[in-house]
């Protein structure tokens, strides 16, 4: 069994990517959604833009994904407690030593694996670009656009 974990406020070809990849690690995969309030803290007060339990249903829609929980904590570490994984994956933004540090329960003895990135798929770099680059306000009708009956 593999769990894994984020926020996954929209979802996008690095999730989706990073998903499979830790679908491939194991016989199940389980992923631990971060909760709206920790997502603020981790992300800032205009995120998520994504209801937990909305992104919970997308994740749990991938055919990869056997599993998902909700968690609060600053950390998945209780879910990895309680559901002893064989391995816990992650980004691989995040290095070793902090997952090991922070997140793992003090008796895992499950394999820490780090996920491949994929540059330039960031969920805040989309947020980024939509903010640079807002839709043009909707055009008005014209009579040409009205159809005759």
């Amino acid at each position: 069994m593999v769990f894994t974990s984020g926020c996954f406020d929209l979802l996008h070809v690095g999730h989706v990517r990073s998903l499979e990849q830790a679908r491939s690690l194991g016989d199940r995969l389980i992923v631990g959604v971060n909760a709206d309030a920790r997502v603020r803290e981790l992300k800032g007060p205009e995120r998520p833009l994504v209801p937990a339990r909305q992104r919970a249903e997308v994740i749990a829609g991938l055919a990869c994904v056997d599993w998902v929980v909700t968690f609060g904590e600053p950390t998945p570490r209780r879910s990895l407690a309680e559901l002893a994984p064989d391995v816990y994956a992650k980004g691989g933004d995040w290095p070793l030593a902090v997952l090991r540090e922070q997140d793992l329960p003090e008796d895992f003895s499950g394999e820490v694996r780090r996920l491949r990135q994929i540059p330039g798929t960031r969920t805040t770099l989309l947020v980024e670009r939509i903010r640079a680059n807002p839709a043009p306000p909707p055009r008005r009708p014209t009579r040409g656009d009205r159809r005759r009956s």
